[in-house]
């Protein structure tokens, strides 16, 4: 009877072993679909954000290449009112510099 025992021993040892056998490989295979999970959903995660930031970055380019467009437009009217001005400014004192450089000209010191 103890050889008996000794058989139902072993064979509770073999049985159990392979019962923890499966419980590894289920949680090493749990474990494994877990980790496949979370890389597809940081690849999704990272496409998504990429998307995003080339949206805003598009959206920058198009605000700053339109709004330079009005930038220059703006400054080129500036600059033509500046222009237009000195030239008015020039005009009203042209006769009195030229009138003073004929008279500088002219003069002689004794």
């Amino acid at each position: 009877m103890d050889s008996f025992k000794g058989q139902g021993g072993i064979q509770m040892l073999l049985t159990a072993e392979q019962e923890a056998q499966q419980i590894v490989s289920a949680a090493r295979n749990l474990k494994m679909k877990r980790l496949k999970q979370a890389q597809e959903e940081a690849e999704s995660e990272v496409v998504l954000y990429r998307s995003h930031l080339e949206a805003e970055h598009q959206k920058k380019l198009s605000e700053t290449s339109g709004s330079s467009g009005l930038t220059v437009k703006r400054l080129e009217e500036e600059t033509e009112m500046k222009i237009q001005n000195l030239k008015e400014t020039a005009s009203k004192v042209s006769p009195e510099v030229v009138g003073m450089l004929i008279n500088y000209v002219t003069t002689v010191r004794t």
